[in-house]
C-alpha cells in the first residue's frame, strides 16, 4: 500500500469513531467547537454509571474513585501542554472563564494607575474584555498591537508597545479569524524583561499543534476542552506556581477553602482555591480521553493533514474570482481557518445558502469586532477544518460556494 492510501486509510478510520460526521452534512465550523469520538462519549458515560460522586468530598469509595480520576486528568492536562507541576493546572468552565479569573485575581490586585497593559488588535473578545475592564477601573492604558497585511505582529511593532510602564501582555496564540499564528515565545521573552506577565489564549491552538508553555515560558496559558473533542464545560488556565500562590480565589464556597468561621476563612492550596463548589469532574474526565485520542492521531498527521485541507480550500477559492480570502497567502499559516468574503453577498446568506447544501460554516463577527474594524468588514465567513474532514468535503464547499451569487441573483 503506498503512502497516498495509507493516509487515506487512516482518515476513513479516524471518521468512524465520530457518530456525528456519519450524516450527510459537511462540519467546517470546528474554530468554534469540534466533534466529539466514541471514545470521549463512552469515557463521560463511564463516569456517570460507574463513579458519579462528589469528588474530593467522600471517603467512600466512589468518592475515591472520581477524585482519582478527577486529579488523573490534571496530570494528563499538565503532560500534555508541558507544565512541570500539575498543581498549575486549574479546571475551570471554558477559556473565557479562566481569562476572566486571571482578570479579577491577578489584573485588579497587580495593575495601577498608570500602568499599561498590552492586547493585540487580532484578540477574541474573551482577551479583550477583561482587560478592558481592569483597565478602566485601575485607571490604567489599555494598548493594542497592530498587525500587516498578512495579520502579522511584527517584532518591531511588539518592541515598540511593550515598555517598562507593561504590566500584562494579553495575546491569542493563534487568531480565530485570521489563523495566523503569534509569536508568543519571543513576546513571553521580551515582556519578561520589560518586567511584564504574559497571558497567551491557547483555544485556537492546544487542538491543533504541540503546545509546550515551559518552552514557551508563558506566565498563564488558557484553553478550551470543547474545542479540543472535549465535553462542553470543561476548560483549563495554566498558571506559574509562584504566580497562583499569591492570587486571591476568583470564586469563593465550598472544597475551595481550609477553614471558615464566622469573622473569616482560610483557603486551600492551589488549585483547590480556584475550583469552588462542585466540579465538572465527568468533563475533566472527558478531557483526558480527547488528550488521549489527539495523542494518538498525532500532532504530525494533524498539521499535515490541515495543511492539505487548507491549501485545496484556499486555491479553490481563489479559482472562483469573486471570493475574498483575509489573512496571509500562504496556506500554511492559516491552522486550519479561511476566513472569506462573497463579494456582493452578505457573509450570513452565505452561510444559509450554504446550509441549504448541508454544509455548516460560521458567519458574523466571530467575537472579535475591533479586528473585523481594522479589516475594514462588519462581518465575513470562515470555514475552519480539523483532521478528521476530508478533501472530498472541501470538494463539496467549494462546490456550494460557486452557487452562492447565483443564489442571489447574480447569473451564472
Amino acid at each position: 500500500m503506498n503512502k497516498a492510501m495509507n493516509y487515506e486509510t487512516k482518515i476513513t478510520e479516524i471518521r468512524k469513531d465520530f457518530p456525528i460526521l456519519n450524516s450527510e452534512y459537511i462540519y467546517f465550523d470546528n474554530a468554534a467547537t469540534t466533534q466529539r469520538p466514541n471514545q470521549v462519549i463512552d469515557a463521560v458515560e463511564k463516569f456517570y454509571k460507574e463513579s458519579n460522586a462528589n469528588p474530593l468530598r467522600g471517603l467512600y469509595d466512589w468518592s475515591v474513585d472520581a477524585t482519582e480520576k478527577y486529579e488523573h486528568a490534571r496530570k494528563t492536562v499538565a503532560n500534555f501542554i508541558g507544565a512541570k507541576d500539575s498543581r498549575e493546572i486549574i479546571f475551570t468552565r471554558n477559556t473565557t472563564e479562566s481569562l476572566n479569573l486571571l482578570a479579577y485575581s491577578y489584573g485588579l490586585d497587580n495593575v495601577n494607575e498608570g500602568d499599561e497593559i498590552v492586547v493585540s488588535i487580532l484578540e477574541h473578545h474573551s482577551n479583550l474584555l477583561p482587560w478592558q475592564m481592569v483597565a478602566k477601573k485601575k485607571k490604567a492604558k489599555l494598548v493594542f498591537l497592530e498587525i500587516d497585511e498578512n495579520g502579522v505582529i511584527s517584532e518591531a511593532e511588539y518592541k515598540s508597545k511593550i515598555t517598562n510602564k507593561t504590566k500584562i501582555v494579553a495575546i491569542g496564540h493563534v487568531s480565530n479569524v485570521l489563523g495566523v499564528t503569534n509569536p508568543v515565545k519571543n513576546i513571553c521573552k521580551y515582556a519578561h524583561e520589560n518586567g511584564a506577565v504574559v497571558v497567551i489564549d491557547g483555544a485556537q491552538a492546544a487542538p491543533h499543534m504541540k503546545v509546550d508553555v515551559t518552552e514557551i515560558d508563558a506566565d498563564f496559558y488558557a484553553f478550551s476542552g470543547h474545542k479540543l473533542m472535549a465535553p462542553m464545560g470543561i476548560g483549563v488556565l495554566y498558571g506559574k506556581f509562584s504566580l497562583l500562590e499569591k492570587m486571591n480565589p476568583f470564586l469563593t464556597g465550598g472544597e475551595m477553602i481550609e477553614y471558615v468561621t464566622r469573622e473569616n476563612a482560610t483557603y486551600a492550596e492551589i488549585p483547590h482555591k480556584f475550583e469552588a463548589g462542585t466540579v465538572n469532574a465527568a468533563g475533566a474526565v472527558g478531557l483526558e480521553a480527547a488528550i488521549r485520542y489527539v495523542e494518538s492521531v498525532g500532532f504530525d498527521f494533524i498539521e499535515e493533514h490541515e495543511r492539505r485541507l487548507t491549501t485545496r480550500l484556499m486555491e479553490g477559492l481563489k479559482k472562483l474570482g469573486y471570493v475574498k480570502i483575509f489573512g496571509s497567502k500562504d496556506q500554511s499559516k492559516h491552522c486550519g481557518i479561511v476566513t472569506f468574503i462573497v463579494e456582493g453577498v452578505h457573509p450570513h446568506d452565505t452561510a444559509s445558502i450554504l446550509n441549504e447544501d448541508k454544509v455548516c460554516i460560521r458567519a458574523g463577527h466571530h467575537c472579535a469586532q475591533p479586528l473585523m474594524q481594522f479589516i475594514g468588514e462588519g462581518s465575513t465567513a470562515r470555514a475552519s477544518v480539523y483532521f478528521y474532514n476530508t478533501e472530498e468535503e472541501v470538494d463539496r464547499f467549494l462546490e456550494s460556494v460557486s452557487k452562492v451569487r447565483e443564489v442571489m441573483g447574480y447569473g451564472a
